[in-house]
């Protein structure tokens, strides 16, 4: 039940997103965290739950569930967060690396996705550090300048209700 409303909540936001389109990640209205804090937002975090305007990443993420554990740490490469990701799907884990590279703003975030041919921006828009983080990502395709709008929200452990119940007024 608890996996439905944070669903239906998520829904209802990824909604005015979608309304708003790319813009809505641009405005000034969607700024990062105040004060964002990159030493205390690093570390294990669990998506536990994710939307986007792309049916395909939809479908592959409510056809083929999985848990995402997150591990954010400083890179050796100045500038950079190395970001791994662990999947555990059909009893096996698949880990993969991403650099996220730190922008003059703090809670922005740019990668690179080469599979894809895809840049990624990313922003913290709201976090307390101890219970949930929500995320937004705009992605764009190469050549085509396709975009995909994905919304995030991180919990630090693997219960929903931890995130689900918190404060997420800025979206």
């Amino acid at each position: 039940m608890l996996q439905t409303c944070v669903i239906l909540i998520f829904c209802i936001g990824f909604g005015a997103c979608k309304t708003h389109g790319a813009s809505f990640l641009q405005d000034s209205s969607t700024t990062p965290q105040d004060q964002f804090s990159l030493e205390r937002f690093l570390g294990r975090w669990f998506e536990v739950a994710v939307v986007s305007t792309c049916p395909h990443f939809m479908q592959r993420k409510t056809g083929n569930p999985a848990i995402v554990e997150l591990n954010l740490q400083l890179s050796h490469t100045e500038g950079n967060i190395t970001v791994t990701a662990t999947a555990f799907r059909n009893e096996s884990c698949k880990s993969t690396f991403t650099n996220y590279s730190l922008t003059e703003t703090p809670g922005k975030f740019f990668y690179h996705v080469p599979k894809f041919s895809a840049d990624v921006r990313v922003k913290v828009v709201d976090t307390n550090y101890v219970e949930y983080a929500l995320m937004l990502l705009l992605s764009t395709e190469r050549p085509q300048e396709s975009q995909t709008l994905i919304v995030k929200l991180y919990s630090r452990t693997k219960d929903v209700s931890a995130a689900s119940g918190r404060n997420t007024k800025r979206w």
